[in-house]
């Protein structure tokens, strides 16, 4: 019996995910199916007319257990070969802790952290050697960021996870790779906004997700366990290495 390959993209309804679902198709990779992992259902279909690769839709929230269940019952059915797991699942929301609702606070947990760690463990007996792992992470995982800590330290997290498991699978030639940009231009500001107000600078060095994308898919493939986006954030990324947090977080 041969076992289908497939890429999973967990997000995949807007934004980052979106647009790795349409560059897998573009991309000269031999896949027989891309799993799409989203709440919003209509939105995978549109995604489907857009693309020559065959979509199979999961319209599940990741906050909660749905999608882990309906993702591990398909798994053990179907025991595809994976090639990529791209984790672009994530939102953030602006504000002081202690003016954050306590459920939007542990949503970005359960979503950002939680899920992503699930849907790690539950693809990866599927993967083959050679395979890859690609993490949305954020610029914002380089320091705390007062009004915006609970995002910035998920994506610690993520990267932190990312590196260690990028170790870990070494022996095997499975890579993963973290994606560190910084803002874009995605509809994930518009849900952090809610809360509070992007600052000026942010808006000024906002990257096209098309770029973005690109470039981490390209970091992906060569095996490198960060991908960075933009002169601008890389200079902030060794910023970040050199000078005391103390310091820069006077800023703020």
């Amino acid at each position: 019996m041969k076992h289908v390959t497939i890429a999973i993209v967990t997000g995949a309804s807007s934004g980052m995910g979106r647009e790795f679902v349409k560059l897998l198709d573009k991309e000269p990779v031999t896949l027989d199916e891309i799993w799409v992992i989203a709440r919003r259902g209509e939105r995978l279909k549109e995604l489907a007319k857009e693309v020559h690769t065959k979509l199979v839709p999961i319209e599940a929230d990741l906050s909660g257990s749905e999608a882990s269940a309906v993702l591990g019952y398909m798994l053990k059915e179907k025991k595809p070969s994976v090639k990529f797991l791209i984790n672009c699942a994530g939102f953030g929301k602006i504000g002081k802790i202690n003016n954050l609702p306590l459920i939007d606070q542990l949503s970005m947990v359960k979503v950002n952290c939680l899920a992503l760690t699930e849907m790690t463990g539950l693809v990866l007996p599927y993967m083959a050697k050679k395979s890859r792992i690609i993490n949305l992470a954020s610029a914002a995982s380089f320091l705390p960021q007062p009004g915006f800590a609970v995002y910035a330290a998920t994506k610690s997290y993520v990267l932190s996870f990312s590196r260690a498991l990028n170790q870990e699978l070494a022996h095997t030639n499975i890579r993963v790779t973290a994606v560190c940009p910084g803002p874009v231009k995605t509809e994930f500001f518009n849900l952090a906004e809610q809360t509070g107000t992007v600052p000026a600078y942010k808006k000024l060095v906002m990257a096209d997700p098309v770029k973005v994308v690109k470039k981490a898919y390209r970091d992906s493939i060569a095996g490198k366990n960060i991908s960075v986006y933009s002169g601008t954030m890389k200079a902030f990324h060794v910023l970040a290495k050199l000078i005391p947090h103390e310091l820069i977080l006077k800023f703020f």
